[in-house]
């Protein structure tokens, strides 16, 4: 719901310090947070007591449009899984069906607390036209791929460049256009410097998968004589724009030329423990000063796209993995699901924290559940006993997407509707 001004009253707010008071906002922007904001200067009043306001949670690698492959490959192979099941589903993907999954992906992020997230996948104009409508914040690129075929290149190129010019900055500036190079096992080497320089000429971002899996990096020492983060510092590919997705088979040199130069990386552990990928140096990593932020991946391999619970699965996977309970605390884990989502997607000005003078992109809990008394901790409470289902209230750009767990801005039985009937219609 559309209001000039919004004000949430007495939440316990999870900021620099953990207080409870209000905040107000004003059109898209959080413009004062203050103990005594009088009711009368807001359009529309929330009662956040015995509610926890946190910022909007950013999830920052996903393929919207799976959702209609949910569950269709389970307890298989990655390879199995990819080559026997999501590649042929997606031979026959069409603009329609992209739009439902998406449509179907924003409402259920809108129901677990997402504000803002960052997509690869195709048919990118029928994506964002769901994105539009649905309130959220997303980042979006046109997956490449081109496995050395130039004719294939070329078309990559084209498409790339059709729908940064066409959806780049679009919906009130919520949507922006990344370049998304699949892998370098996909990508080829021509594709990878194109895409290095078309980025710096754009002024935009570039969305990469890199070492998911210990057959991906030895088919890149085979072709390339080098590790691929290595292969990518080689050919000058790298630098603080690039969001690297899973990271999980990295070597020590990997991970200093990843800080080196300034690289983000997306932790998707549900999707890497479900097919078996490894586990990502998460720990490692952010002792080394890198950058890491939270990512569902797609609800195919998932196979939902809730980030508390892949929150509370990112620190369990580093303390299991290492065997030390110290490691990847819950404050850690909160900031990876926001501010160090929006330095990943170079939004940290605008999101990730709750400040005066950012966008009003906020996620409200209800506290008040049995799995959640005794209200001692919050950050602890958000990481380890809270689920999805808690977010009552969601607000993003300044707009109440969902209050009370009804989401306003989109029609939810029309939406699973048209994806039950887009996934029949695919997989037929």
């Amino acid at each position: 719901m559309e209001y000039q001004s919004i004000l949430i009253k007495d939440a316990i707010i999870i900021g620099s310090e953990i207080k409870k008071s209000s905040i107000l906002i004003e059109n898209d922007l959080i413009t004062q947070i203050d103990d005594n904001i009088n009711s009368n200067d807001a359009d529309e009043v929330i009662n956040g007591e015995g509610k926890v306001l946190t910022p909007g949670l950013i999830n920052t690698h996903t393929h919207l449009s799976m959702t209609l492959m949910r569950g269709l490959a389970d307890d298989v192979p990655l390879n199995t899984w990819l080559n026997d099941y999501i590649w042929p589903a997606e031979d026959n993907i069409e603009g329609k069906h992209c739009y439902a999954g998406a449509l179907l992906a924003c409402a259920e992020m809108i129901k677990s607390g997402t504000t803002t997230f960052n997509d690869m996948y195709f048919f990118i104009d029928d994506v964002a036209k769901a994105v539009d409508e649905s309130g959220l914040r997303g980042m979006l690129s046109h997956g490449m791929i081109d496995l050395g075929d130039e004719e294939k290149r070329k078309k990559e190129f084209k498409e790339s460049i059709r729908i940064i010019k066409k959806c780049h900055n679009t919906a009130d500036g919520r949507i922006k256009i990344a370049l998304g190079p699949h892998a370098p096992y996909t990508c080829s080497t021509e594709l990878l410097r194109w895409v290095r320089r078309k980025a710096d000429e754009l002024g935009v971002r570039i969305h990469i998968h890199v070492s998911e899996t210990e057959f991906e990096v030895e088919q890149i020492i085979n072709s390339h004589g080098a590790r691929p983060f290595e292969y990518l510092n080689e050919i000058d590919f790298l630098g603080d724009d690039v969001l690297a997705a899973h990271g999980v088979w990295l070597s020590d040199s990997e991970m200093d030329i990843i800080k080196n130069n300034q690289v983000k990386l997306s932790h998707n552990p549900i999707s890497n423990m479900k097919l078996a990928s490894g586990v990502s140096p998460v720990s490692k990593m952010i002792d080394k000063g890198i950058n890491v932020s939270l990512g569902t991946d797609g609800a195919a391999s998932n196979n939902n796209l809730d980030l508390l619970e892949e929150m509370k699965t990112a620190a369990l996977l580093q303390k299991i993995q290492n065997l030390d309970s110290t490691l990847l605390s819950a404050q850690q884990v909160v900031e990876m699901a926001t501010i160090n989502g929006a330095k990943a997607l170079g939004m940290e000005k605008e999101i990730g924290t709750i400040e005066v003078g950012k966008k009003a992109d906020l996620t409200l809990l209800n506290f008040h559940k049995t799995h959640l008394t005794p209200y001692r901790h919050p950050l602890s409470h958000l990481v380890y006993s809270a689920q999805g289902s808690d977010v009552d209230t969601v607000i993003c750009n300044g707009q109440i997407l969902m209050q009370d767990r009804e989401v306003f801005i989109l029609d939810e039985k029309e939406v699973i509707q048209l994806a039950e009937e887009a996934a029949q219609d695919l997989l037929s």
